[in-house]
């Protein structure tokens, strides 16, 4: 006969024969659990670790294991550890902290982390306005993760507006930058220095090798990619690339002379097929509209009037103007070695070799 055993709360009393098999029932069931859950994260993990340390991968980077569990489909990147602590990385980092930390001196805002103090849109909205002069009609704060996407979606279409990013996509989103991605954060802060003429010198030729991490159909993928930050670029941060045009505006000025009479008298040929006519090659082609019809002209085809502004009104329709005639030319072959706000504003130099790039490819066209 069997003796009663000591129940457990909040289970009656049963005999011992009966509670064995209960218990050893529950147990059996609760382990097989535990295990398969074990054996999942295990699986995830040897999965992430496999395709990161794969052979070819010899700097294999350290990874969080909660960032092996992707969802089917869905991706992440990864900045390798060794580029975030390269010497070059670190400057510019500190180099760009710097400059936010000098425009805003007056709003009290201080800078420490890119990731942290600019995903939420605050610290963007604010060095916005102070470049711009332009107040942006947004919450001063938000809560809500949603509120911040919004507040996020409406500053960044503004710097986008006046960056120029009509057509072409910029290297950052509203979601790269909400989610603390460092590399599209930088790659908006230096297109920002570039477009402002920051008195401030970014390192040159700043990398980083970044892990794009995949899951497609259960398997954990990656591959290896090269961001390139910044170019070679002078003291303004402008792209430096000494070409003819430095040599005639630094030690020929005659030999300048005779190079803007040719290219006047190339871009007059065709612009008078319009009964327009060009004087001046640094004030003529600021607004944009010689250099998008004189596309269409050295092109053979027709540019949509909708897709430019005939008489703009302002810097933001000018800037569209070139950026679209941009866009043209690349279309056509041909690499603009200038910004379109060099042409808007006046930049001889830059309009030159716009106009230069234009008359080596079609010189010959009647």
């Amino acid at each position: 006969m069997s003796t009663l055993s000591r129940p457990k709360s909040p289970r009656t009393p049963t005999s011992g024969k009966n509670f064995d098999k209960e218990e050893s029932f529950w147990d059996k069931i609760g382990t097989l659990g535990r295990k398969k859950r074990i054996k999942e994260v295990q699986e995830v993990q040897q999965e992430g670790k496999i395709a990161i340390d794969s052979p070819g991968s010899p700097n294999a980077p350290v990874i969080p294991p909660e960032d092996y569990n992707l969802e089917d489909n869905e991706s992440r990147s990864i900045v390798q550890q060794a580029s975030l602590e390269h010497p070059h990385f670190r400057e510019l980092l500190q180099v760009l902290i710097d400059w936010i930390n000098d425009e805003l001196v007056e709003e009290r805002i201080i800078v420490t982390n890119i990731e942290e103090d600019l995903y939420d849109g605050q610290v963007l909205q604010k060095l916005f306005e102070k470049l711009t002069g332009h107040k942006l009609n947004v919450a001063e704060v938000t809560q809500s993760a949603e509120g911040q996407r919004q507040k996020l979606a409406v500053v960044l279409n503004a710097v986008n507006h006046t960056l120029g990013f009509h057509h072409n996509i910029p290297k950052w989103t509203v979601e790269s930058i909400h989610t603390k991605n460092t590399v599209s954060i930088l790659h908006l802060l230096v297109a920002l220095v570039r477009h402002f003429r920051a008195p401030i010198r970014l390192p040159e030729n700043v990398s980083v090798t970044v892990v794009l991490a995949q899951k497609v159909n259960g398997k954990l993928t990656s591959r290896f990619l090269k961001e390139q930050i910044t170019e070679q670029y002078d003291d303004v941060g402008m792209r430096c690339e000494r070409d003819a045009f430095d040599t005639l505006f630094d030690h020929a000025p005659e030999k300048l002379a005779v190079v803007k009479k040719s290219l006047i008298t190339f871009v007059n040929k065709h612009l008078n097929k319009l009964n327009f006519e060009a004087a001046d090659l640094g004030s003529d082609f600021k607004d944009g509209v010689f250099l998008c019809l004189l596309m269409g002209l050295l092109g053979g085809f027709f540019v949509p009037l909708h897709e430019f502004h005939l008489t703009p009104k302002d810097t933001d329709q000018m800037v569209h103007n070139v950026s679209f005639a941009f866009e043209l030319m690349m279309d056509q072959g041909l690499k603009p070695k200038a910004r379109p706000e060099d042409i808007v504003n006046m930049d001889l130099k830059s309009t030159l070799r716009v106009l230069y790039t234009l008359f080596t490819k079609y010189r010959n066209i009647s």
